[in-house]
C-alpha cells in the first residue's frame, strides 16, 4: 500500500497539485489532481493509499478535468448538450467521463436545450435573413429535439416571416432588375426557398411585391436586347429576328412584350 510523502502546488496550472507517494521503493510522482478532489477525498501527507482508491481518484479527476473543459467551452457561448457531448468527444474524454459531466451541468443549469433553442432562434432571426425551415434544420444538427424546437420557434411568427421574406425579395430585386418578370419570379423563388422559406410565405411574399414596377419590362427587355444584339449583329433581316425573338424569349419575355419592342425598334430605326 503507498503513503503520499508530499503533496506540491503545480507551477503553470492553478488548483492542481502533484501527488508523491512511497509504496516501499522510495518516493515518486504518483499522480495529479485537481483541487476539489484534494478537498474531497482529503488527501494529506502520511494518508494510505491502496490500489482502489487509487482508481477511484483518477475516475474523478477525470470528470473534474473535463467539467472544467466544458465550462470553458461554454463559457464562449450557450450550448447544446450535443455540442457538449462531441466537443469532449473531441477532447478523448471517455463516455462514462462525459456523461458524469453532462449531468452535472444539466443539474447546474448550465446545460438546457430548449432555453438554447429559444436564443439560437432570436438570434438567428434577429441578425440573419434564413427562414424557418432552414433554423430547423440547424436545431437538428445540433441535438435539438423537435418539441424543444418547435417551442422555440413559435417565436418566428408567421408575421414576421413574411416580413423578412418580402424584405429579401425586395433587395434582390434592386440587384437584379435588369431580369424578365418570369425569369425574377423564378429567381426570387429560389433565393427564398435556399434561405429556408416554406412554399405559402414565399407566394405570400411575391405577391405583396409589385415586381412589375420594380422590375421595369421595357427596361429589362432593351438591355438583354442590346447584349444579344451585339451577338447576332452579323445577321440580317429575317434570321436576325428569329435569333433575337428566341433569344429573348428564353430569356423569360413573352411573345407579346418582344414584339411589341422589336417594333417599336424597328421604326424607330
Amino acid at each position: 500500500m503507498a503513503v503520499i510523502t508530499k503533496i506540491t502546488t503545480q507551477q503553470k496550472k492553478c488548483g492542481r497539485y502533484n501527488i508523491f507517494t512511497d509504496d516501499g521503493h522510495g518516493e515518486k510522482f504518483a499522480f495529479s489532481v485537481d483541487e476539489d478532489v484534494l478537498i474531497k477525498y482529503k488527501l494529506k501527507k502520511g494518508m494510505e493509499l491502496d490500489e482502489f482508491s487509487v482508481l477511484e481518484i483518477h475516475y474523478q479527476d477525470d470528470i473534474r478535468k473535463a467539467y472544467n473543459l466544458a465550462v470553458s467551452y461554454l463559457a464562449r457561448r450557450m450550448r447544446s448538450e450535443q455540442e457538449i457531448r462531441a466537443y469532449l468527444k473531441k477532447k478523448e474524454v471517455e463516455e462514462p467521463v462525459i456523461q458524469e459531466v453532462i449531468h452535472k451541468l444539466t443539474a447546474q443549469k448550465y446545460i438546457d436545450d430548449q432555453e438554447f433553442a429559444n436564443a439560437y432562434v432570436r438570434t438567428q432571426v434577429s441578425t440573419t435573413d434564413k427562414g424557418p425551415e432552414l433554423i430547423l434544420i440547424e436545431l437538428k444538427e445540433k441535438g435539438i429535439g423537435k418539441n424543444a424546437a418547435d417551442i422555440a420557434m413559435e417565436a418566428f411568427t408567421l408575421e414576421h416571416q413574411l416580413e423578412k421574406a418580402v424584405k429579401l425579395a425586395k433587395k434582390y430585386i434592386g440587384k437584379n432588375s435588369r431580369d424578365s418578370h418570369r425569369v425574377m419570379k423564378q429567381k426570387l423563388e429560389s433565393l427564398l426557398i435556399r434561405k429556408g422559406y416554406p412554399f405559402d410565405i414565399i407566394n405570400r411574399a411575391i405577391s405583396e411585391l409589385d415586381v412589375q414596377e420594380a422590375s421595369d419590362e421595357v427596361e429589362a427587355i432593351r438591355y438583354q436586347w442590346e447584349k444579344l444584339h451585339r451577338k447576332y449583329s452579323r445577321l440580317e433581316g429575317a434570321e436576325y429576328d428569329r435569333k433575337m425573338k428566341q433569344a429573348l424569349y428564353r430569356k423569360g419575355f413573352s411573345f407579346e412584350t418582344i414584339e411589341r419592342f422589336l417594333a417599336e425598334e424597328n421604326n424607330e430605326c
